[in-house]
């Protein structure tokens, strides 16, 4: 039974880290936030984003969709500029499995077989998205958002992990004082 627990520890652990978004803000002590209230897309940035068409739509689509919940709306005369920038790294994870005396490969003993001693490897590409507001009449940037977490390859669950990611990530605006 001690086994069996702590092997369903181990899974949820793997499984909430997948479902995590590690953030990170910085932004311009100077800026009023409180005066944005206007938005619009900073095509040049965007077009500069290494990534598919369809993934800038989903990015896009859950920048607009949040700065919408937070009061803002999309003007062609806005008082901030969304632009982003991407980028992606594939990680790799090797895993140990012993079940038995030893470590590495080979044959082991544990208290119910004597069974093969294996590693299993994982590979997880891990994408790094971050939004940067730029206030539109000084073009300067004022606030930056960083979000890292696991991509999907599965095409239907693509969107709301852009969701997930980006409503993270804009989490952290407005600033609250430090």
């Amino acid at each position: 039974m001690k086994s069996f627990s702590l092997l369903s520890l181990i899974l949820i652990i793997t499984l909430s880290s997948c479902t995590t978004v590690r953030v990170a803000s910085d932004y311009d002590k100077q800026a009023s936030f409180e005066t944005y209230k206007s938005f619009a897309f900073y095509k040049p940035g965007i077009d500069k984003a290494e990534i598919s068409d369809l993934d800038k739509k989903r990015i896009l689509r859950a920048i607009e969709a949040d700065m919408l919940s937070k009061g803002f709306i999309k003007s062609e005369n806005p008082d901030v500029l969304v632009s982003i920038f991407t980028k992606t790294k594939e990680n790799v994870n090797i895993y140990q499995n012993n079940f038995g005396w030893g470590w590495g490969y080979g044959w082991g003993w544990n208290p119910w077989f004597w069974g093969p001693n294996y590693n299993t490897v994982s590979r997880v590409t891990e994408g790094t998205l971050y939004i940067d507001l730029i206030d539109a009449s000084k073009k300067e940037l004022i606030w930056q958002g960083m979000g890292t977490a696991a991509l999907t390859k599965n095409v239907d669950k693509k969107q709301d992990k852009m969701n997930q990611i980006v409503g993270a990530i804009l989490e952290k605006y407005p600033p609250q004082a430090r």
